[in-house]
């Protein structure tokens, strides 16, 4: 089992003819992920990853065609909000952004017209998600992960690459493997995929990767404590950050004492998740667990 994506996704890659875009496009079409067109305005009826996917205009004319349910954007960050507006508007349920660096105030913005939508959004900032042996949106590399019963929710792309390794060279595969992304405003946070997670019968252990900044992972903590029955793994980098310094992620600057490393470290534990010093440790206990 896996969640948000499965062998029945069907992808959209907004970008496509850009060279990030085309690039990862290959790779995920490699993985075996199906995607079926892709979107650039005023590139369409072109054909884009060696002839193998169709360009269009717009998502509204790809969907008519392909009936993809999910959009992956590659586009500059003055572009994007825009195109994940216009995938939301088409009617995509699912849009995973890669992009960095998109205004917070837009990003406000942004979530507030993706709720009234019903639309579940991946990012911005993130690496994507995948669900090993099913299917990968994003730029996440698929030869390190492995199919198995480990859910991971992180805010750090390489920390999610690490662990995913870990696991898998210890014989622990990935149910469905998430990042989040480190920005201040993004869309599914810890707890929506905690709770997709907690419903997920593939799903027997979690893994959750925080860092400094936000309160996220304390809201993550209160609905461990109060929903969630499945062993959780723990980590939050940035024990060491100087204090008013962003560290990274747009999202990992302390500014009060609820960001800072320690606290959170406190809280999730007091929840019942065991926490790893260092992200090496986490496949050891998820496997000792």
């Amino acid at each position: 089992m896996a969640i948000l994506i499965d062998k029945n996704t069907r992808v959209l890659v907004q970008g496509i003819t850009g060279r990030e875009g085309e690039f990862h496009a290959a790779k995920m079409l490699s993985y075996g992920t199906k995607i079926v067109g892709g979107v650039t305005p005023g590139k369409g009826g072109q054909r884009a990853c060696d002839g193998r996917v169709p360009v269009f205009d717009s998502v509204a004319e790809a969907l008519a065609s392909t009936e993809a349910n999910t959009s992956v954007i590659y586009v500059p960050a003055r572009f994007a909000v825009d195109a994940i507006f216009e995938a939301s508007d088409a009617g995509i349920s699912l849009v995973v952004c890669i992009t960095e660096g998109i205004p917070v105030l837009d990003m406000v913005r942004t979530r507030a017209f993706l709720e009234m939508q019903g639309t579940q959004l991946i990012g911005p900032n993130s690496p994507g998600l995948i669900s090993p042996g099913l299917c990968s949106v994003g730029i996440i590399p698929g030869n390190i992960a492995r199919p198995g019963s480990v859910g991971i929710v992180s805010r750090s792309g390489t920390l999610t690459y690490e662990v995913i390794y870990g696991l898998t060279q210890r014989g622990s595969g990935q149910s469905t493997c998430v990042g989040i992304g480190g920005d201040p405003v993004i869309g599914m946070g810890f707890v929506d995929i905690l709770r997709l997670f907690q419903e997920d019968p593939g799903t027997s252990h979690i893994v959750l990767i925080g860092e400094i900044g936000g309160t996220g992972e304390q809201h993550a903590a209160k609905f461990i404590r109060e929903f969630v029955d499945k062993p959780v793994t723990g980590f939050v980098a940035g024990r060491t950050a100087p204090h008013g310094k962003r560290m990274g992620h747009a999202g990992a600057i302390v500014e009060g004492a609820s960001g800072l490393a320690v606290e959170k470290i406190k809280m999730l534990q007091s929840c019942g998740v065991r926490m790893a010093q260092y992200p090496d440790q986490i496949a050891d206990l998820v496997v000792g667990a």
